[in-house]
């Protein structure tokens, strides 16, 4: 089964940018999820099999990116001008789909999961 290794997080100051990564297959579409203390686990970003289509949540469109390299088997994700209401660990997650131009909003579809990684927005 496909392990998803996930780089990239750490502390930024407001306004600062990051960027994640997570290795995974191109067979997979990519999705990025966070989970803030004391709240659920929250859909932020998702890119096709292919890479050409991408979803954003609307607390991060204009400024997160979702991109894939898929001959080096990687997803990233660009955060841009950060928030302290970003701090969180943020998931990639692997769903396998048969439309290489679809994706996935859904956690619950989501097949293989990253550890985790801790993103900290300090004012």
């Amino acid at each position: 089964q496909e392990q998803l290794v996930q780089s990239g997080g750490g502390t930024v100051q407001v306004g600062g940018s990051l960027k994640l990564s997570c290795a995974m297959s191109s067979r997979y579409a990519g999705g990025w999820f966070r989970q803030a203390p004391g709240k659920e686990r929250e859909f932020v970003a998702a890119i096709s099999r292919n890479g050409g289509n991408k979803d954003y949540a609307s607390f991060v469109k204009g400024r997160f990116t979702a991109s894939r390299d898929n001959a080096r088997k990687m997803v990233y994700l660009q955060m841009d001008s950060l928030k302290p209401e970003d701090t969180a660990v943020y998931y990639c997650g692997a769903v396998d789909l048969a439309d290489p131009g679809t994706w996935s909003t859904r956690q619950m579809r989501y097949d293989v999961w990253g550890q985790g990684t801790q993103v900290t927005v300090s004012s």
